[in-house]
């Protein structure tokens, strides 16, 4: 029997819906996550931050310190900070998410719950305005949380969805639709600034609300298309049946977290990735506001270049998956690493205002990102055991896309520190070597073995 009970022809059905949720939330992902909200936010921050400047003080330089319980926080670093609470509490949210949904019967509905929600998050931040940056932070501390949930089922229903040797081509060929989602979305939006020029806050307000509703709409296609199948030998644990599904995903939860010294291969990447994945999520979340604030581009130009990331993307992603095809998904992972750090020190020798250097490093981190990103996800999905999928990938996914931690706090303290992001970015240099030293000690076959579950042809 297939891994996901059907025959071919059925099975690539799901897999083609399987694909639009990538599409669905690559449009927050991009327009909202990653290039417009930060600087936008910035902004509000900033406005807010100078509104504490007196009248007798009105002729000196505002700090654009925020005074949140005591603390003074630069506005530059806030997004950061927010993205990093958002981490932190999904390193406890996620887990138990990820063990309800391995007991779910219905895995779509649980994905398409997480998403509605958090497409609401995104459509809300149309009423962010002025210097109300509360309602700001707030409302990207909960989409960013609701879009980590919906992830930990999308990515466990890959392995419901696919067989081993099928895992690299379908998770690039999501990751290729999520590039071409984003970026039709993110090219609409261009033309919109283009149009609206002359209220730019009005034009990225309703940008923000697109990303919302397209988030909203696409991702009844993945719900409606993807069958519910019962859950595959949940880890019995004590009070199970009789606790209830919440109490008994606690248990789950720590009996996963203790067996997981089981699979040293699996938990050796799992580092690996926290620290590189850190560093990538930490660089496409930065670029904007270091396209802005650092080397001074307008908003449309940082959004031509997003646009650039988007379509270049498809092609590396595609092309990556092709090249594991005949070299195996964990050589080209490290490979794209290394690339990764090139990527990060071009950044740094950017200079301000020089645009076509800024358009080839965009296509740089178009050719890398999604292969590193969609390879990742399906080597992973080898290492971990049957039935238990939902609940591993949330341990992956507290530090997948829109989720990292470490980096945007490194980002956010180098800058208050620097008041420059250049040094910020160079910084990020330490996660792609920690990550690089760490995914050399995987070996993948062991740790397919040690997951019990079948080697494919090329590994």
């Amino acid at each position: 029997m297939t891994a996901a009970g059907l025959d071919p022809r059925s099975r690539a059905r799901e897999q083609r819906a399987w694909y639009w949720y990538d599409w669905a939330n690559s449009a927050y992902v991009t327009t909202t996550a990653a290039v417009l909200f930060a600087p936008y936010l910035t902004s509000v921050a900033e406005k807010a931050a100078c509104g504490f400047v007196t009248d007798e003080d009105a002729g000196e330089k505002c700090t654009t310190d925020l005074h949140v319980l005591g603390l003074s926080l630069s506005a530059g670093s806030l997004v950061f900070y927010i993205v990093t609470v958002a981490t932190i509490i999904s390193a406890v949210v996620l887990p138990i998410v990820g063990a309800v949904a391995d007991r779910s019967s219905s895995k779509p509905r649980l994905l398409g719950g997480f998403a509605w929600a958090g497409s609401l998050m995104a459509a809300l931040m149309f009423l962010v305005a002025g210097s109300n940056w509360q309602l700001g932070a707030l409302l990207l501390l909960l989409a960013t949380l609701c879009l980590g949930a919906s992830l930990v089922v999308y990515d466990a229903i890959l392995v419901e969805i696919a067989e081993p040797d099928e895992r690299d081509k379908v998770s690039s060929k999501g990751w290729a639709l999520g590039y071409l989602g984003g970026g039709l979305l993110l090219a609409l939006n261009f033309v919109l600034l283009s149009v609206m020029s002359d209220n730019t806050e009005l034009a990225v307000r309703i940008s923000l609300l697109s990303a919302g509703v397209w988030w909203a709409v696409f991702t009844i296609i993945p719900v409606r298309g993807i069958r519910s199948r019962p859950p595959v030998d949940p880890v019995r644990v004590p009070g199970d049946g009789r606790a209830g599904l919440l109490q008994a995903s606690f248990g789950q939860l720590w009996h996963t977290l203790k067996d997981l010294r089981g699979y040293p291969v699996t938990l050796t990447f799992l580092l690996a990735y926290l620290f590189y994945n850190d560093g990538i999520q930490t660089v496409i979340y930065a670029a904007s506001v270091y396209g802005e604030k650092q080397l001074g581009f307008e908003k449309s130009t940082v959004l031509m270049a997003f646009l650039v990331v988007q379509f270049v993307g498809i092609a590396g992603a595609l092309g990556f998956g092709r090249v594991a095809a005949r070299v195996g998904a964990y050589r080209v992972i490290l490979g794209g690493l290394f690339i990764w750090l090139l990527v990060v020190v071009a950044g740094w020798l950017t200079p301000a205002d020089n645009l076509v250097l800024f358009l080839l490093l965009a296509m740089a981190i178009g050719v890398v990102l999604g292969g590193t990103q969609a390879l990742s996800r399906s080597f992973y999905s080898q290492l971990i055991p049957r039935g238990r999928e939902a609940e591993y990938f949330s341990l992956y996914q507290a530090c997948e896309r829109g989720t990292s931690w470490i980096g945007t706090l490194i980002f956010g303290l180098v800058h208050q520190w620097t008041d420059s992001y250049r040094p910020a970015l160079l910084a990020l240099m330490v996660l792609f070597v920690l990550g690089i030293a760490l995914l050399v000690r995987v070996d993948p076959r062991r740790g397919i073995r040690e997951a019990g579950n079948e080697l494919p042809q090329v590994v």
